[in-house]
């Protein structure tokens, strides 16, 4: 039976990392179709979400069933947990990417208010914590998982550069206020991606030690 559940788990962290894959690409296709003005892909950004939350609700089941079938006592039944708590993260940017989505559709084809270099930048830096997280979990590396949200400042600076430009472009052109508002949107959903992968260090820290912490990424 022992042999049988560890099966089980090592199944349920095959699962982890490949809806993390999906979440990734779903975050790359995003940032892709907003720099090309790339109508149709958005719609499939948008679309592909809900395959997303499928994968979380599968392995949400496959994880009670665990529970209700195997008992599991103190590490083990602290991984379950973990895991709820991480595919919910995940499905949370997931829905960041969808988000983004629908703004390339708001921004439809009209020129950009500004250049995409830092949002472009902060989705690479996203995707690399998001990760390197997913590793630190099927790994158990306390190390990772406690000094990965530092490096959300870097996120956070290159969202205070967002911001900045396009006030300094709004101080000419206040006409473009609602199109500057869709790009700090974009900017903003990356930003609390990033702040999603704090929460799974969070729960990383918690699997191993079973010591709850808030962890300040700023």
């Amino acid at each position: 039976m022992r042999t049988l559940f560890a099966s089980e788990l090592k199944q349920l962290q095959d699962e982890v990392l490949m809806m993390g894959s999906m979440v990734i690409q779903a975050l790359r296709d995003a940032v892709d179709v907003l720099k090309r003005q790339d109508l149709d892909g958005a719609q499939r950004v948008i679309d592909g979400d809900i395959v997303i939350n499928d994968k979380r609700y599968t392995i949400e089941l496959r994880v009670l069933t665990l529970i209700a079938t195997q008992q599991p006592m103190a590490g083990d039944l602290r991984l379950l947990a973990a895991v709820l708590e991480i595919v919910t993260e995940l499905e949370r940017i997931g829905d960041y990417a969808k988000g983004i989505g629908k703004i390339t559709l708001l921004l439809g084809k009209e020129a950009p208010v500004m250049p995409l270099v830092e949002i472009p930048q902060m989705s690479e830096k996203v995707i690399d914590m998001l990760r390197r997280s997913l590793d630190a979990f099927i790994a158990q590396d306390l190390e990772v998982a406690r000094h990965l949200p530092s490096e959300d400042d870097v996120v956070d600076e290159l969202y205070n550069k967002v911001q900045r430009g396009l006030l300094e472009i709004l101080l000419d052109r206040p006409q473009l206020m609602e199109r500057a508002n869709y790009f700090l949107w974009a900017a903003h959903n990356l930003e609390r991606a990033a702040d999603r992968v704090t929460n799974i260090c969070e729960r990383i820290i918690f699997t191993v030690t079973g010591e709850l912490i808030e962890m300040d990424a700023n």
